[in-house]
């Protein structure tokens, strides 16, 4: 392995790293609680859930890395995937709370591991669908 491969791989990592961090942020501003505080209190729930999210974001950046030679190409591609699983985070829990009764970020502030885990599971499911597409 050469240094510049060496060289691109810390680039493209703390690109990668400092876009997630990005995404995290700015979808923990669209919860009704606060992700970080909450996680300190020890919410399992919570944290299960971001955990989660972290994944989904995780596995569509490296899929979007491993198909793309152009960094900002695979840092786009993982914004517009953050967009797409944002509106259908919106999208599918307000259809759930509508017709179901569940409301997941309620659930999940009170602890609720079950809320976490369905609210989680669509990220993750969209990121292999979205990593798919890349």
């Amino acid at each position: 392995m050469a240094w510049r491969e060496i060289l691109a791989m810390l680039v493209w990592t703390g690109a990668g790293a400092i876009l997630l961090f990005v995404l995290m942020w700015i979808d923990s501003l669209f919860t009704r609680y606060k992700d970080l505080t909450e996680m300190k209190k020890g919410n399992v729930a919570v944290t299960t859930r971001f955990v989660m999210k972290l994944f989904a974001q995780g596995y569509i950046l490296a899929q979007s890395i491993a198909k793309s030679n152009d960094l900002w190409e695979a840092l786009l591609a993982s914004v517009v995937s953050f967009v797409i699983l944002f509106i259908l985070e919106f999208v599918v829990e307000r259809l759930l709370k509508t017709f179901t009764g569940f409301d997941l970020d309620d659930g999940t502030q009170q602890g609720k591991v079950a809320y976490a885990l369905l609210a989680g599971s669509f990220h993750v499911v969209g990121a292999l669908i979205l990593g798919a597409c890349l």
